[in-house]
């Protein structure tokens, strides 16, 4: 374990830590990590990425190397956790980057890196020894030049799961929905919206609710169509997809209701007590953009992805590598920091 200052030796940690990937290099993972620790919001996380990279972003922006500020310390090995340092940003070398990777643009080496860093946090997770994983943004098209042929995040971990069926949830204090279909153009999804894929949907929706602690979570189910349909006129997937999944989903004791008309859904779902105490706990949306817009709507700062489904917790921020500010010390941590707020909450049960 090596670092560039002393610190106070911690008391004791006896969790184990979040798992943090570092995300696409020349976006603004690096810059949310380094000030989410900074405000003391990644204590108990550790970073698997590449130490040399963060120490100098922190250089950069002015957060080290002095006593006062985070200290980055490379691990030997995830066991080395306990000692870290109070106050140091513990990573897990995983990769070595080049130094002239060019911040705010597309490159190869930083979406293979990437796709490193994700793997090496999901096989130590898999394995139990971390908590949960948050991921920082990644960037799609990096990922391509690399050769890794998946559409984001959450086809990564499905398939390091071993492909077991998970689901997208986009939530925020006010609001969570969770997706039928995700990356695919409307076309696709309209008709990957089946009766089999709604009740998946429901039933990774409903377990995963009841480990956080909702003992019969509510959930509403958006309609495909304008006014849900309005009774054929504008479409009979509700009737005849939507519907029997509801049923059969009711019948195997989950508290699902609808379809109800996607515009009005996620109002009567949204919590904001006193005003709005929420009519729902969760809504299950068709699409990508009809669950996501509401969402994102009332504050991307807040917003966390979760997917369910996996055999561990995985959150992430709800913005991508924002390639036009990166490296200008201006991204802002607020979304990292509920990601890793909630990651913490889900792996406690609650």
């Amino acid at each position: 374990m090596s670092s560039s200052t002393s610190t106070t030796q911690p008391e004791g940690r006896h969790t184990p830590p979040l798992a943090l990937t570092m995300g696409d290099a020349c976006g603004i993972g690096p810059e949310t990590i380094v000030r989410a620790h900074a405000l003391g919001a990644a204590q108990d996380c550790v970073v698997f990425g590449d130490a040399q990279w963060l120490a100098r972003t922190a250089r950069a922006m002015h957060f080290a190397p002095d006593s006062s500020r985070p200290v980055v310390v490379e691990l030997g090995s995830l066991t080395e956790w306990p000692d870290v340092p109070q106050g140091a940003l513990a990573v897990v070398p995983v990769v070595r980057l080049a130094d002239d990777l060019p911040m705010g643009q597309v490159d190869a080496r930083a979406g293979a890196a990437a796709f490193a860093c994700i793997e090496a946090a999901a096989r130590q997770a898999l394995a139990g020894k971390v908590a949960a994983v948050v991921t920082a943004p990644i960037h799609k098209a990096a990922l391509h030049a690399a050769g890794v042929h998946f559409p984001g995040h959450t086809e990564i971990l499905q398939h390091l799961a071993g492909g077991v069926p998970v689901r997208m949830m986009l939530a925020n204090p006010q609001l969570k929905t969770v997706l039928v279909t995700v990356h695919m153009a409307l076309r696709q999804a309209i008709d990957a919206v089946t009766t089999d894929a709604v009740l998946q949907t429901l039933r990774i929706t409903h377990h995963a609710a009841r480990a956080w602690g909702l003992e019969r979570p509510r959930i509403a189910v958006a309609g495909l169509n304008p006014h849900a349909g309005e009774d054929g006129l504008f479409g009979d997937e509700e009737a005849r997809v939507i519907a029997p999944a509801i049923a059969q989903a009711r019948a195997e004791g989950i508290d699902a209701s609808g379809p109800y008309p996607p515009d009005t859904v996620f109002m009567r779902a949204r919590h904001a007590p006193p005003q709005h105490p929420g009519a729902f706990d969760l809504v299950v949306a068709m699409y990508h953009d009809q669950g996501l817009i509401p969402v994102k709507y009332l504050g991307v700062e807040e917003g966390v992805n979760v997917t369910l489904g996996l055999p561990f917790v995985r959150t992430s921020p709800d913005h991508g590598t924002a390639f036009d500010i990166a490296g200008q010390d201006r991204a802002d941590a607020s979304s990292l920091i509920a990601a890793i707020r909630m990651a913490r909450a889900l792996a406690a049960g609650g």
